[in-house]
């Protein structure tokens, strides 16, 4: 997944400057990433959904919005599994208003089918469709990645490699991971499996592979970068509000009480 041709084109079109998309410009670019695999049933979609609308509509995370010199931000909503798509293309919100309208959309969103949790092919879809079409110059931006299992398509190299492409463009990743059980536990064999029938199972790793392990070696990075994880589906609606005050505020850093910091600090 050779990306570097394209990195140099959106580092161009993110922050080279004209006085007019300097005018127009975003305190924050906010790329939500969900994931919307086969674990993810009606039930879990709703509440992923539902999460990222009543988030829009808190008062603190509606107070972050307006806190920033242009007292806006760019938000899209990215629903991933076997492929990505944009759920909420680029709008911007720059107030109570349009904060309310955007979770109305997100509300009426369908889950799209899908059964893989293929996290590269995402992160690749982003660096090559979602930021091309960002409208205007963010002064910071952010991807919130959230799921529940590791990449099953293309592995944690793959992973990685399209991670790192990303902070190239100067993205801070977070990551959200979604723990249905105990935290402290392995990932099972099935969050390994090669994608397609019948079922090839992967080799398991050497080492015990915890899902908040996994995003943090794999999935998160750039300045400030941190995991926070939801206690099940039920939890995510308070881990994507405390997110979103985070990655929103005019601070660079997540305040640590929110979550563990990434060791990957740095772009490559």
């Amino acid at each position: 997944m050779r990306a570097w041709p394209i990195i140099i084109r959106l580092l161009f079109m993110l922050f080279a400057a004209g006085p007019a998309r300097a005018a127009e410009a975003v305190d924050v670019a906010l790329i939500v990433s969900v994931d919307v695999s086969g674990s993810v049933d009606d039930r879990r979609f709703a509440l992923q959904m539902d999460g990222v609308a009543k988030a829009l509509e808190d008062s603190g995370v509606l107070a972050a919005i307006l806190g920033g010199p242009h007292k806006r931000i760019a938000f899209t909503l990215v629903q991933w599994s076997d492929r990505a798509r944009e759920g909420v293309p680029w709008i911007v919100i720059g107030s109570r208003a349009d904060a309310a309208e955007v979770a109305a959309r997100i509300r009426r969103l369908q889950r799209p089918a899908g059964e893989f949790t293929c996290v590269a092919e995402m992160m690749k879809h982003v660096l090559e469709e979602t930021l091309p079409d960002l409208p205007l110059r963010a002064g910071k931006l952010v991807m919130d990645v959230s799921g529940d299992g590791v990449d099953n398509c293309d592995g944690d190299a793959a992973t990685a490699e399209m991670r790192n492409a990303l902070l190239a463009t100067g993205m801070t990743i977070n990551g959200l991971p979604v723990n249905e059980g105990d935290p402290a536990a392995p990932v099972g064999a099935g969050a390994y499996r090669a994608p397609g029938r019948p079922f090839q199972p992967r080799e398991l790793p050497t080492d015990p592979v915890t899902l908040d392990s996994w995003y943090r070696k794999n999935v998160i990075g750039g300045p400030g970068a941190f995991i926070l994880p939801a206690k099940g589906y039920e939890d995510f609606s308070r881990a994507i509000r405390l997110k979103f005050i985070a990655e929103i505020s005019d601070r660079r850093f997540a305040p640590a009480r929110f979550a563990e910091r990434s060791t990957n600090q740095t772009s490559p």
